[in-house]
C-alpha cells in the first residue's frame, strides 16, 4: 500500500528588481489577482502575502516592492523608498525559502543586488527567468542562463511566462519541497491575507499607475474613508469611498481631467476590477485631495499605512 506524501506549508519571498513581473508570478500560483500589475516601478508598494493551496500544500507567497539601487543611500532616498526598501527586505525574515524573478535575456546590477540581499537572508534560493515568451531566439537562452549561475548558488533554476502561466508546474514541485512538512496556515479558499478594504485601495491606484503620465503615478496614493456593504435586491453591493492623495493643485487638476472625465474613466475601470474581484456589485466614490510632500513625510507614510 502506498503512503500519501506528507502536505508540505510554508513562506516565500518573491524577490527581485522593479518590473521583472514578481507580482504577476504570485496571482498566476494564486490563481487570482492579489497583487497589482503595470509597466511602471513602484506598482508594488507594500509587502503582501498571496496565498496558493496545491494537492501537495500550500505556499505562502510574500510579494515584495522591487529593490532599486538607488534605495543604498538613505539620505538621498525619498521616505517611500526608505519605506518600500524597508517592506522589500522585511520581507525575507522568517522565510523558508525565497524566489528570486529576473528578466530572461537580462541581468543588470539591480538583479545582483537582489541576489545578494537573499544570500544575507541565508535562505534557498530558486532563480525564476521570467518572460522567456519574448526570447525570440530560444537558442540563447542556455548561454544567459548560464552566465546568470555563474559563482551564484540556486537551489533550482526555471524559465517560465508567469503571464501565459507556462513553466509554473515544475517551480510549483520545487518550491513545495523546499519548505517544511506541515499543515496548511489558511483555508483553501483563502488567496491573500489583505481586507477588502486593502484590496479596493491598491485596485484603485492600479489604474492611477496605467493611465497618468510618467511621473504623476509617484505623487499619488489611496486611502478608503469608508467601506460598506449592503443588501440589495440584486445581491451584495458594497459602497467605497476612496481618495487619491496627490503633493500639487496642478497633479489635482491632471487626475480629475477635463470636465472630471479622467477620474470617471479610473473610477470606472477601478470599479470593475473590484467587481471581479469581490464577486459582488461596488459603488464607488472618488475624490481627489492635496497633500504637500507626502511622499517624504514619515507621519504622512504610516498614516497610508506604508510602515505597516
Amino acid at each position: 500500500m502506498n503512503t500519501p506524501a506528507a502536505s508540505r506549508s510554508g513562506a516565500v519571498a518573491v524577490v527581485g528588481r522593479p518590473n521583472v513581473g514578481k507580482s504577476t508570478l504570485v496571482n498566476a500560483l494564486v490563481g487570482a489577482k492579489v497583487s497589482i500589475v503595470s509597466n511602471r516601478p513602484q506598482t508594488t508598494r507594500h509587502r503582501l502575502l498571496g496565498i496558493a493551496t496545491f494537492p501537495g500544500g500550500q505556499l505562502q507567497l510574500v510579494d515584495t516592492p522591487g529593490i532599486h539601487r538607488g534605495q543604498r543611500s538613505q539620505q538621498s532616498a525619498t521616505a517611500m523608498h526608505r519605506a518600500m526598501n524597508r517592506a522589500a527586505r522585511g520581507a525575507l525574515e522568517g522565510v523558508d525559502a525565497a524566489v528570486l524573478v529576473v528578466e530572461a535575456g537580462r541581468w543588470d546590477e539591480e538583479d545582483t543586488l537582489a541576489y545578494e540581499a537573499l544570500r544575507e537572508a541565508n535562505v534557498p534560493v530558486v532563480l525564476v527567468v521570467n518572460q522567456v515568451d519574448r526570447i525570440r531566439e530560444k537558442a540563447s537562452l542556455l548561454p544567459y542562463l548560464q552566465q546568470a549561475t555563474e559563482g551564484r548558488e540556486f537551489a533550482g533554476v526555471h524559465p517560465v511566462s508567469a503571464l501565459k502561466r507556462t513553466g509554473l508546474d515544475a517551480l510549483v514541485a520545487e518550491l513545495l519541497a523546499l519548505v517544511p512538512e506541515g499543515e496548511p496556515a489558511f483555508d483553501e479558499d483563502e488567496i491573500t491575507d489583505k481586507s477588502q478594504r486593502f484590496l479596493a485601495a491598491e485596485l484603485l491606484r492600479e489604474q492611477l499607475m496605467r493611465q497618468l503620465g510618467a511621473e504623476l503615478p509617484y505623487a499619488t496614493t489611496v486611502e478608503i474613508e469608508s467601506f460598506s456593504e449592503e443588501v440589495s435586491k440584486s445581491g451584495p453591493l458594497l459602497r467605497i469611498g476612496a481618495v487619491v492623495w496627490v503633493e500639487r493643485d496642478g497633479q489635482k487638476a491632471i487626475v480629475i481631467g477635463k470636465g472630471g472625465a479622467r477620474l470617471r474613466e479610473i473610477g470606472t475601470k477601478a470599479r470593475m476590477s473590484m467587481e471581479r474581484l469581490f464577486g459582488s456589485k461596488v459603488f464607488l466614490e472618488t475624490f481627489v485631495r492635496v497633500r504637500a510632500g507626502w511622499s517624504d513625510d514619515e507621519a504622512a507614510l504610516r498614516s497610508f499605512g506604508y510602515d505597516q
